[in-house]
């Protein structure tokens, strides 16, 4: 274990980072634009620009070993690889990290933020687990285990959805999930918020996922949500879910539907899992800024 970590930091420290990716956010959406032959409408290019700013507070970082295996191909240009795997393996301690890697869009600056958004978790992630294994071992050892991996949602000519995971083990287990919901035409990464007129659409979906909680507890008594009327006595649902966040997690899938994410423990316990849940378009359609994604 000592000697597979010494020469993984060896060769993670071997790389050299790049300096700055701001220039890269500034740019990114006037540089899709003149890639483009076609222009996009108003209301999403107005979108797309405050769909950019989230890539301010990336931190550009390398990664390790290039093990490059072609997963789907995404249309006819666009496809995901594994760009870098972390991988430690020891009779307690296991470590598979699996860094995806946005490949041939023709708006790169999009591409290589995200891809270098990518590579920054991934790095955090070993850089955690190492630091965790070697404290365990100086205080007479333990189990530990990350799992992190990527899987394409949503694969289509219009839109790319790509959902990434980390499952932490010790003792008990708990995992996130995190997306990146791409439009492949216009080349824009697409934010929940972008997608509604205003933010009422908060309430619009948290009041849609509470009565699908609430009919499933009714329907299947293993099933449980933290809300009033969600399988538990109303007494002991105390700090329950009641709305969802402005950047809830989402992917938009292959038939045009929204679908929200929950993580694991988010909003019911642990054996739920990560849950998800597809809100009808016909509880939408008055919030929308238009059905070219959702329809």
């Amino acid at each position: 274990m000592d000697e597979k970590l010494k020469e993984l930091e060896k060769q993670y420290n071997e790389v050299s980072i790049p300096k700055e990716l701001d220039f890269v956010v500034e740019n990114a959406l006037k540089q899709g634009k003149k890639k483009r032959k076609k222009r996009a409408p108003q209301w999403l290019l107005g979108s797309a620009a405050a769909a950019m700013l989230f890539t301010a507070g990336l931190n550009v970082s390398p990664a390790m070993a290039r093990t490059l295996s072609d997963i789907p191909v995404v249309g006819s240009v666009v496809k995901v690889l594994t760009w870098t795997e972390y991988e430690v393996k020891e009779e307690t301690y296991d470590a598979d990290i699996k860094v995806p890697s946005i490949e041939n869009l023709e708006n790169k600056d999009l591409a290589n933020a995200l891809n270098e958004k990518y590579r920054s978790e991934g790095k955090a992630l070993y850089n955690d687990f190492v630091a965790e294994v070697g404290d365990l071992k100086a205080n007479g050892g333990g189990h530990l285990g990350v799992d992190s991996g990527y899987d394409v949602k949503t694969d289509n000519d219009q839109i790319l959805s790509i959902g990434r995971y980390t499952v932490n083990t010790v003792g008990s287990s708990s995992t996130t999930m995190h997306y990146d919901t791409i439009d492949k035409q216009n080349e824009i990464l697409i934010t929940l918020p972008m997608l509604f007129k205003d933010n009422s659409y908060m309430k619009t979906i948290s009041e849609n996922i509470i009565e699908q909680m609430r009919k499933q507890a009714a329907s299947d008594s293993d099933k449980v949500y933290w809300v009033k009327g969600g399988g538990l006595p109303d007494k002991e649902v105390i700090d329950g879910f009641t709305a969802i966040n402005a950047e809830q997690q989402f992917y938009i899938s292959d038939k045009g539907k929204l679908v929200i994410s929950f993580d694991k423990y988010e909003v019911a316990p642990g054996y739920m899992g990560v849950l998800e849940f597809e809100i009808p378009t016909d509880v939408l359609k008055n919030d929308l800024v238009s059905s070219n994604y959702i329809h």
